[in-house]
């Protein structure tokens, strides 16, 4: 059973967070976004070369990879903090179903 002391730390975990889960999510938008700018810029050290052969070098260069090793560490971030609180939330509702439950069969 969810008790109520249960459900007020959820709540409590959800407005404590709420600043560190907009950071992870601007974070992950910013770094999806800078990505096609990193792609760009070693596109056009090689802007004498083929669309298809100035793309190759874009997506094999070291800076690339590196950017997207750290695009991946805030997905991560992002996606732990999204599912805490959607573990958070579900909590919380089954808590609600529980309690209006238990006044429908008289026991509050």
């Amino acid at each position: 059973m969810i008790d109520e002391d249960q459900v007020q730390k959820s709540l409590d975990w959800l407005v404590r967070n709420a600043e560190p889960a907009a950071k992870a999510r601007a974070t992950r938008t910013y770094l999806e976004e800078y990505r096609k700018s990193i792609k760009a810029d070693l596109m056009a050290q090689k802007s004498g070369d083929a669309l298809g052969a100035q793309e190759r070098y874009a997506y094999s260069h070291p800076e690339y990879k590196a950017h997207l090793q750290t695009l991946r560490t805030a997905v991560e971030e992002d996606e732990k903090m999204r599912w805490l609180l959607v573990a958070c939330e579900a909590k919380i509702e089954c808590w609600r179903t529980m309690a209006a439950n238990a006044r429908a069969q008289g026991r509050i």
